[in-house]
Formats: C-alpha cells, sequence, structure tokens
C-alpha cells in the first residue's frame, strides 16, 4: 500500500489556526506544528527581565524594535519554519517598522531562555534555523544553570557565569547587564 503524503503547512496557515485549547505553545517547523508545554516561573522571570532589559537599552538608544511572548518569525520558506523568540531584536536599518502578522525578516539578535525539557539537540536546532535565517547573534539563557551562551555561529560560542556582564557588543551597542540580573533571586 503506498504511503500518503502528509499535508505541509505555510506560514499563512499556522498564523490563521485557531490558539490550542490546551493551552500549549506552538511553532511551524518545516511545514509541521510541533507544541510544545507552557513554560514555568523561571522561564518567564528569565524573559521577562531579558525583554525589559533590552528594550529600555534600545528605545532609550533609538536603536531597533524589541518584541518578546514568542512573536512568529518566519525563517524558512518551501516548507516554512516559524519560530517564536523569547525575545527579538532588530535595528532600524533592517526592520524599518514592525509589520502586521509575522515578521518575515530573522531578527539581529534572538533570545531563547531554556526550558528544563529542552533537550540540547533542540536548542541547537533553533539556534541553526535562526543563524542560517539571517541572525547575527544568539543568547540562549539557562535559569538553572544561571548562564548564557553567546551564539556567533551555530559552531562558536562563549558561556558567560555570574558574576560576568553580557555585553550587546556590535549588535547593541552599549548594553551590558550583569548576568545575574537576568535571573530570579536567589
Amino acid at each position: 500500500m503506498p504511503a500518503i503524503a502528509e499535508k505541509l503547512i505555510t506560514a499563512e496557515e499556522f498564523m490563521n489556526m485557531p490558539d490550542p485549547e490546551d493551552g500549549t505553545e506552538q511553532e511551524l517547523i518545516r511545514g509541521r506544528v510541533i507544541s510544545m508545554p507552557l513554560p514555568q516561573g523561571p522561564h518567564g522571570y528569565s524573559c521577562a527581565s531579558a525583554s525589559g532589559l533590552v528594550f529600555q537599552h534600545s528605545r532609550t538608544n533609538r536603536l531597533g524594535w524589541v518584541v518578546a511572548n514568542d512573536t512568529g518569525v518566519v525563517l524558512e520558506r518551501d516548507p516554512d519554519t516559524v519560530r517564536g523568540p523569547d525575545v527579538a531584536f532588530w535595528s532600524f536599518e533592517r526592520l524599518p517598522k514592525v509589520p502586521k502578522g509575522y515578521i518575515e525578516i530573522a531578527p539581529d539578535l534572538a533570545v531563547e531562555v531554556r526550558s528544563p525539557g529542552n533537550t540540547q539537540r533542540q536548542i541547537l536546532d533553533k539556534i541553526k534555523e535562526y543563524f542560517f535565517g539571517g541572525t547575527k547573534r544568539v543568547w540562549v539563557l539557562d535559569p538553572e544553570d544561571r548562564t548564557v551562551a553567546i551564539y556567533y555561529s551555530p559552531f562558536e560560542a562563549k558561556l558567560l557565569h555570574e558574576p560576568a556582564e553580557l555585553d550587546g557588543e556590535d549588535i547593541l551597542p552599549g548594553f551590558r547587564c550583569k548576568v545575574a540580573d537576568l535571573f530570579p533571586l536567589e
């Protein structure tokens, strides 16, 4: 018996789907919907902290746009991939205005906060997709280890521990914060 081909969906079809009734989060990976459980407290705190710090710096210095809350970003077409970074930044030069719907340009900076259920493979796959889509830098915050991994490419990273400082380098000029400021107080 011949196999039945699975119908892959587009970013536009994904955008028009209703929210899942069970409250799970979803992303579109090469045309397939992937569901994930809702994040836990430390994850949410780190997302809020990173978003607030990056947003405030970007707005004060008029550098670009910052989005959070898993805003949809199209990273690949045919088949389509739509990821929702925990926090993302685009310079005004690359994204002059925030469009309606999903953003079709990979961010300059994507921030991902590792959840307890994330495997290293899942994180690395997401990092590769960001870079292949055109992202210039990825920060991976790990609330459990209280570290930040700065990815310069899918294969080159620097790991920061407390009490180090995170520097925005050429992506967010002038941005600095203590690694500890990204995680819940101990």
